[in-house]
């Protein structure tokens, strides 16, 4: 599977952020089997999904610690890359 991501370290906290559809954001139970998806990808660290509106807006959903810091930066600012994870 292809998938659009980075993983950072900010304050001491290694976590990865995972590009998703928005739908999947409007539903717990989509956000968990997509979390469980990208586990093996990013093990051991908090994974936080982020999708975009059609204005490029970003929605980040997870720990809520993480999702603040994120809310206060610019997505172009984040290292964004491809993975490929089979």
């Amino acid at each position: 599977m292809k998938f659009e991501g980075a993983v950072l370290k900010e304050q001491g906290v290694t976590f990865a952020i995972v590009v998703v559809k928005s739908h999947v954001l409007n539903s717990t139970n989509q956000c968990d089997e997509a979390r469980a998806a990208f586990r093996g990808a990013f093990p051991g660290v908090p994974i936080i999904l982020m999708a975009q509106d059609s204005r490029g807006t970003a929605t980040y959903q997870g720990r809520k610690d993480i999702v603040n810091f994120l809310s206060k930066i610019h997505v172009s600012r984040i290292p964004w890359k491809q993975y490929n994870y089979n």
